[in-house]
């Protein structure tokens, strides 16, 4: 279990773009799970359908690079204090399923895939109350800064 400020130990996003409230399992090159709690006082709500606001999909396909992020730093164990970054690279595969809103919790997944020099594939996907939300094939790039 990570809480917020461990998390920040490994993200170097910060409000409002820091997509990611808690992880609740991690193995090492494996797996990782974690859930960002969506609220209405998000700044995007604002101006993303306001009478009828829904998280818009490209932060939940953020949302699930920042977990599979997390997931990649924990495997190599690198940090943003030591000079490395996860920049996002692609996504393949994207698909939107259901409508996030607020109130709802977004459950974040990351399965670790093959991995080539310092690119990083993961097969992710996010879900509300059990029922998927999006899913992605996301690919991140290790740089170091």
């Amino acid at each position: 279990m990570m809480d917020i400020q461990e998390i920040r130990q490994f993200l170097p996003h910060r409000y409002p773009m820091l997509l990611v409230d808690r992880v609740v399992d991690v193995e090492p090159g494996k797996v990782i799970a974690g859930y960002k709690n969506v609220s209405i006082n998000e700044d995007f709500f604002n101006g993303h359908f306001p009478e009828k606001p829904i998280m818009p999909g490209m932060l939940i396909l953020e949302a699930m690079a920042q977990i599979a992020g997390i997931l990649g730093f924990h495997t190599t164990g690198k940090r943003p204090a030591d000079g490395y970054i996860y920049l996002f690279v692609g996504a393949d595969n994207v698909r939107f399923k259901r409508q996030v809103v607020p109130g709802d919790r977004l459950d974040l997944f990351a399965e670790a895939g093959p991995s080539r020099r310092n690119i990083y594939k993961f097969k992710c996907h996010a879900s509300v109350n059990g029922e998927l939300a999006a899913s992605a094939d996301i690919l991140v790039a290790e740089q170091v800064v």
